[in-house]
């Protein structure tokens, strides 16, 4: 039981660290953008490509993954993305699906349909177990790694959005943009950091997931459904609520799979639609704002 929790709790957070930046876009930024996990396998190619081809050590892709995707994220912001700020949800949905079928073709055509394999470093592959019995607890060292990571990444967020004088303008700029303009905040400028922290948040999660997820074209849309229900269920008003969500559904999806594994991810969405009936803006919502 404890290290079907541990294992939950892991993936749980590798969930998180993936859809936070989705849970920006969207709450934050009123922007659907069904794309984020194309962002995501573009951290994970960009990772395993620069490790198998040039020998970039796994620590040192980590950051590599986040700029490179960010800077990327930045690019199509500016280029793609503003024009849709304005329309309708349903041309934002149409449009970043649409981006994310050209993602998927794009790396089917250019890298091939084969998975993708990650050699982690010798420390990363180990296993400890602690206690006996049925308090017997396996730590895999792969994934206390990504919950230090993902502990940290959260903390920091945190207090960026609540702490600091850029939190307080990216609050303004989506509570009332006119207002915010006419108070002195570049909001075109607010927009493109957060998205492209928000891509390179996803990128930095394909990059740490590709090793448990797995990595191939179809990661975009695979993991689309997995992103949406940690918004959903979580909320989109801050990052606590799809922190809880993630949390909440790794320990269900990996519990589920564990103990009822012909019922697959069933229970993940069991899950989500009981806690949407309980609370269908989802776990934490903030009054206010749009």
């Amino acid at each position: 039981m404890l290290t079907i929790l541990f294992d939950g709790i892991a993936y749980g957070m590798l969930l998180f660290v993936l859809a936070v930046g989705l849970a920006v876009t969207l709450g934050l930024m009123n922007f659907i953008n069904l794309a984020h996990g194309a962002f995501a396998m573009a951290g994970g190619y960009l990772t395993v490509f620069a490790m198998q081809k040039f020998g970039v050590p796994f620590l040192a892709c980590l950051p590599l993954a986040f700029i490179v995707v960010a800077l990327a994220g930045a690019l199509l912001e500016r280029t793609l993305y503003r024009p849709m700020y304005g329309k309708p949800h349903l041309d934002q949905v149409l449009f970043s699906i649409g981006l994310a079928f050209m993602a998927v073709a794009a790396v089917d055509y250019f890298v091939g349909s084969s998975q993708q394999n990650l050699q982690l470093p010798e420390w990363l592959r180990g296993r400890s177990e602690f206690g006996d019995g049925a308090f017997l607890l396996g730590m895999g060292h792969y994934r206390i790694f990504i919950i230090a990571v993902c502990a940290v990444l959260t903390v920091v967020l945190q207090l960026i959005l609540s702490k600091t004088r850029f939190g307080s303008r990216l609050r303004a700029a989506v509570d009332d943009p006119r207002v915010a303009a006419g108070l002195g905040i570049n909001v075109n400028v607010v927009f493109l950091l957060t998205f492209a922290v928000g891509s390179g948040l996803a990128g930095l999660g394909g990059a740490l997931g590709a090793e448990i997820l797995g990595l191939d074209p179809t990661f975009p849309l695979k993991y689309m459904i997995y992103f949406l229900i940690v918004v959903s269920v979580g909320g989109t008003s801050s990052i606590t609520g799809p922190l809880a969500a993630a949390l909440l559904l790794g320990i269900a999806d990996v519990a589920g799979k564990y103990f009822i594994p012909k019922m697959g991810a069933f229970t993940v969405y069991l899950l989500m639609i009981l806690i949407l009936m309980w609370r269908p803006q989802g776990l934490f919502t903030r009054k206010g704002g749009r």
